[in-house]
Order: C-alpha cells, then structure tokens, then sequence
C-alpha cells in the first residue's frame, strides 16, 4: 500500500498507508467508537462532508454486503483505521471494503493511531482533516483554506418522491438524509411509506391522504435549513401525528419554540447510556450527533423531555403535550447498534391508530 498523510487543521500529520480511493479529500474529521457496523457507518447520510476515525481496532473483515446498505449513495469524505483488512469472513461479503471505497472514490487511510487520535479530537473540538499524498505547507495552506458546505441536506435528500409500499398505514417519510433502516423497520410493521423530498410543504403532505408523519435523520446544523421546514412541522404536527428522529428530532425543538446548540465533540457510536423518565429505565442506543436541544430553551407548557443522556446530560427526546407528536435524538432503528427502541415505531403506530379512531 502507498504511503499517505493524515493532516488536521491544527498542524497535525499522520503517516499511514492507503487504501481505497487515492483521491485527495477534505472534510470535518469525527470519531466513530462503534464496536461493529462499518458499513452501515460509511453509508449513513450522516456523514456528508466528514473523515470517520473509527475506533475499532481492525476494519474490512466482514467485507461488504448487500443487507447493510443505509444509503446507496455514500457521502463519507475519507476512513481513517488502525488496521485495514481485505479478507472477508462474511459470507454475505462479495465485496471487498478497499474495491468498495475505490467505486464511490472514498479514500482510507490505515496505520495511523487512532487511539492518540480521538484523544486529540475530543481535545480541541470541531477540526477540518485532509487525507493526501504529500504533508507540506501547499497541503497545509488547501486545507486551512476550504470552506466546507452548509447545504448537506439539500445534497443528499431525494429530489422526487418514491414509495416503499405495504398494506397497513400510509406514512409519509421526509428525507433530511434518510437511514434505510427506518424504511426497514416500517416495512416489518406493514406501512405504506411515501418518502418525499426535505422541502415538502404541508399542503402537499396532505394531499397524500397520510395517517402519520415521520421526520428522517440527516446530516449538518438544523439552523441551516429555511423557516419553511419549520413552518411544515407545525402545521402538520396539528393534523397528524409525527414521529423525528437525529435531525427531524432538532428541527421538531426548532419548531416548537426551543434551540439548539453544536456540541463541543461530536458524539457517535452506540455506548452512551440514556434514561427513560417516565419508567427510569436505561436503554443503549445509535447516536451519530453533532447538536443538541438546549434544555432551557425548551417551553415546558408545549413540549416534555422524555429521554436524556446519562453521560452528557444531553436532551435525547421530547414529546408534545398538545398533539400526539414526539421526537428522539438517537436512531431508534439501531443499524448498527443496540435495538432497546425499535418500539418507538410501534408507538409511533399507536398513535396513528388513535388518531384514526
């Protein structure tokens, strides 16, 4: 393998060995601390415009497969591993990670310390990282020069509206960067699924004849998209029921009256335990978070806090107090990770069912 350089925006390099793509990438570098799921990880939508550092010590042994897509279209900038392997112990895995990464011209690098790494990350926040061929100061001066976009959102949502049909309730999915997952997840309980594009206004959501909404994940700042998106969730939150998850979850505070702040460290991965108020019970679960709900910015006579974070303290979910509407932070479809709130769904369905009747 090539030798290349991992250099982050605070003057750091790293020498390591390539794999994948040999392109040159720029994107905000994270940590991933995920213990299996690697290519769930690198197809979530999620991940537009950042370098995962994984935390997993050796990456590619399971190959690829044809079950664990989140996305078809992968937006990862780059991979950063403390080991690469090419062989497959997967017998799903017809597909190498390294030929993987090569068709969507994602570039890896291996051999760095990853361990030192994510030390260094959660030390000074929010870095710009580039993977290149050479580490000096033309390098350098790129990097500390490119301005990544704000319009992650615009990027990766379909652009027209597409079925995932079923014979039970008719539920339209706005895509803010959807996890496949979730269309997995409605699919087991029969819904009828609508996933429409992330500008869609309520009028056109009722002109479906929908008996629930659910608001996708997705990648970047919720204060980046319009007031129109806003402006769609309270409309509809009063005639359906909804559903928000990661980014739809952020949006949903937004446009009930809260805020939302970046976090100091991007938190992704399935270890953070999180608390059930209502039943004080723990629960692990898939987070892949950039920004949270500031707690004292939330109108407690419309919304209720209904999950936080035992280790950050992080607001985790929220529901309405006035319409049959709620929302959670985490992915509660797991893909990778822990499935204690798969339920969620079938709550989501309880309510449909009641506001049908």
């Amino acid at each position: 393998m090539a030798t290349r350089y991992l250099i982050l925006e605070d003057g750091t390099s790293y020498k390591g060995k390539a794999f994948g793509s040999q392109a040159t990438t720029t994107g905000e570098i994270v940590v991933n601390s995920n213990m299996l799921g690697y290519q769930e990880i690198i197809t979530n939508q999620i991940y537009h415009n950042q370098i995962i550092t994984f935390t997993q010590p050796s990456i590619g042994n399971t190959g690829i497969n044809h079950k664990s897509f989140e996305s078809i279209v992968t937006n990862a900038k780059g991979i950063i591993v403390r080991e690469y392997s090419n062989i497959s112990t997967n017998r799903l895995g017809n597909l190498t990670l390294d030929r993987f990464l090569k068709q969507h011209n994602i570039p890896g690098i291996a051999g760095i310390d990853t361990r030192e790494l994510t030390h260094r990350i959660r030390k000074n926040k929010s870095m710009k990282a580039s993977i290149v061929d050479v580490n000096d100061e033309h390098a350098f001066d790129q990097l500390n020069a490119a301005v990544l976009t704000n319009q992650q959102v615009k990027q990766v949502s379909t652009k027209a509206p597409f079925p995932n049909t079923g014979d039970g309730y008719n539920i339209i999915l706005i895509d803010f960067g959807l996890k496949y997952g979730i269309l997995r997840r409605l699919a087991e309980l029969d819904c009828n699924v609508i996933v429409m594009p992330w500008n869609t206004s309520s009028k056109k959501i009722m002109y479906l004849d929908p008996d629930g909404v659910i608001l996708s994940t997705g990648p970047g700042s919720p204060n980046d998209l319009p007031e129109s998106v806003l402006n769609m969730i309270r409309e509809t939150q009063e005639k359906l029921p909804m559903f928000a998850m990661g980014l739809g979850h952020e949006l949903f505070a937004l446009a009930n009256g809260a805020e939302t702040y970046k976090l100091k460290v991007e938190h992704h991965g399935s270890n953070h335990p999180i608390r059930q108020i209502i039943t004080n019970q723990i629960i692990y679960a898939s987070q892949s978070q950039g920004y949270a709900v500031d707690p004292k910015s939330i109108k407690h006579d419309q919304l209720l806090i209904t999950f936080i974070d035992l280790v950050n303290g992080t607001v985790q979910g929220i529901r309405h107090r006035d319409f049959p509407s709620f929302s959670v932070q985490f992915s509660p479809d797991g893909g990778p990770g822990p499935e204690d709130t798969v339920d969620l769904f079938e709550e989501f369905l309880e309510n449909v069912s009641s506001q049908r009747r």
